[in-house]
């Protein structure tokens, strides 16, 4: 029985702001976690708050103060702490701005531009990471060519990839361009929407994700990145 001082190990981990809690549990099963100076592999061993809990021999400490930072993500930048290739991570754009440590809430790929949530907030990171949750999410494609009324119609009555079906939540374009297309989808598969108009011929020649959970790229510039209000912080937590 988990009493009110205890807490399940990958929770304390993601409360530490370095992962989410899926991740947090995969650190522990790897044995990258020691409890007391002990390793251990079971993610969901109850820890104290008087427990010394440790990270490859570093010591991990719950987070008092909570971070929310919205970032405008550009292309040719890798959504993670960092990479062994060199390349600009999202973090070297956040670099010493945020004293906190905080670590990104799913992935955009190395092209995608748009939106990103990076918190140390654990509970909320794994819950909007969630499939179950149908997170909503809102891209911009601009294709090498115009979308046909035929392929539209397809996308917006949901097809079969490899990997099972697909489903979008709408489909539209913005404006007068044919080649320019919005669509909005929850599914968390892997590059989704690049897939989906590469199953049809198209290619993405830029893809932006312009709203997340509700968030939109006003006033937020390219590169930038900015604190969520209190409000957005609570109209996050209402969509979980």
């Amino acid at each position: 029985m988990e009493n009110s001082e205890e807490i399940r190990l990958n929770k304390y981990i993601a409360h530490c702001g370095i992962t989410s809690r899926r991740k947090a549990a995969e650190l522990v099963k790897n044995g990258d976690i020691s409890v007391n100076d002990v390793c251990v592999t079971d993610p969901f061993i109850l820890v104290k708050p008087e427990d010394i809990v440790c990270y490859k021999g570093k010591l991990l400490k719950q987070q008092k103060n909570l971070v929310y930072v919205l970032m405008n993500k550009p292309k040719d930048t890798i959504t993670s702490l960092s990479d062994e290739k060199g390349r600009r991570t999202v973090m070297d754009i956040i670099d010493k701005k945020v004293k906190e440590r905080i670590y990104p809430v799913g992935r955009l790929d190395y092209k995608t531009t748009g939106l990103l949530l990076l918190t140390n907030d654990g509970d909320l990171a794994t819950k909007l990471a969630h499939p179950s949750h149908k997170i909503p999410k809102i891209y911009q494609a601009k294709l090498d060519k115009d979308l046909s009324p035929k392929d539209l119609d397809t996308i917006r009555k949901g097809f079969e990839l490899e990997d099972g079906p697909v489903e979008v939540d709408w489909i539209q374009f913005p404006g007068e361009d044919k080649n320019v297309v919005n669509v909005e989808i929850h599914m968390g598969k892997n590059r989704i929407v690049r897939r989906i108009f590469e199953h049809f011929g198209y290619e993405i020649l830029t893809l932006d994700r312009i709203y997340y959970a509700g968030l939109t790229k006003k006033d937020l510039p390219r590169s930038w990145f900015r604190h969520l209000t209190e409000k957005e912080v609570i109209m996050l937590k209402h969509f979980i």
